[in-house]
């Protein structure tokens, strides 16, 4: 691993994680090339403004569960190549109910060159502090459907509430949201702006 990349967990305590693409549970249905551990890594940049955004959650109730972090070119080049298969029917309900595979990447859901792969993006959401439970969001992690995108209609008002905090601890704490995905947040203040990695989670 490269020498300015880290555990997340190791620098930010309390943090939560569950790295969904080293497991079965997520859109491709399976664990995705390059993710050989389920840890998340960021870089240390990364982690002191996400010690900072733990701490302005903790302030309202919250915690953070961490979904993904650096991301391995090859995996980007393994959804790739999977959106180009053969539909099988198997993830589409949960994850892309109304869009082709290949229009992940069309509808910008999916990146060929991803900032995840710089180590200073993640995807994450709130938990209460008080029962552990996942607060509500109005839709799952990777659902490529405009009901995720930030301001989305039809969504519940205690939903809505959630993701404004979300936004509001992340933005304060030095990050950028991306429209079309609620849980997507990138370090304004990349330390490696210009640099895709490959190295695996292991």
């Amino acid at each position: 691993m490269n020498d300015d990349f880290v555990f997340v967990d190791e620098l930010v305590p309390g943090i939560r994680w569950d790295a969904k693409y080293a497991t079965w549970d997520n859109f491709t249905g399976k664990p995705v090339d390059g993710y050989l551990a389920n840890r998340i890594v960021g870089t240390r940049t990364l982690c002191a403004a996400l010690d900072r955004a733990r701490e302005e959650a903790e302030a309202q109730g919250f915690g953070l569960l961490l979904w993904d972090g650096y991301r391995p070119q090859r995996a980007v080049d393994c959804f790739l190549r999977w959106s180009e298969q053969p539909e099988d029917g198997r993830t589409k309900p949960r994850y892309y109910p109304n869009i082709a595979r290949a229009e992940m990447f069309e509808r910008g859901y999916v990146a060929a060159r991803s900032g995840h792969s710089r180590g200073s993006t993640v995807d994450l959401t709130l938990f209460h502090l008080a029962t552990g439970e996942l607060a509500a969001m109005g839709g799952d992690h990777d659902l490529m459907d405009s009901i995720s995108h930030h301001g989305a209609q039809g969504i519940a008002p205690v939903e809505v509430r959630n993701r404004q905090c979300l936004r509001a601890v992340m933005e304060t704490s030095g990050f950028s949201s991306y429209a079309c995905e609620w849980w997507h947040y990138t370090l304004k203040d990349e330390a490696h702006p210009d640099t895709y990695f490959d190295f695996p989670i292991a």
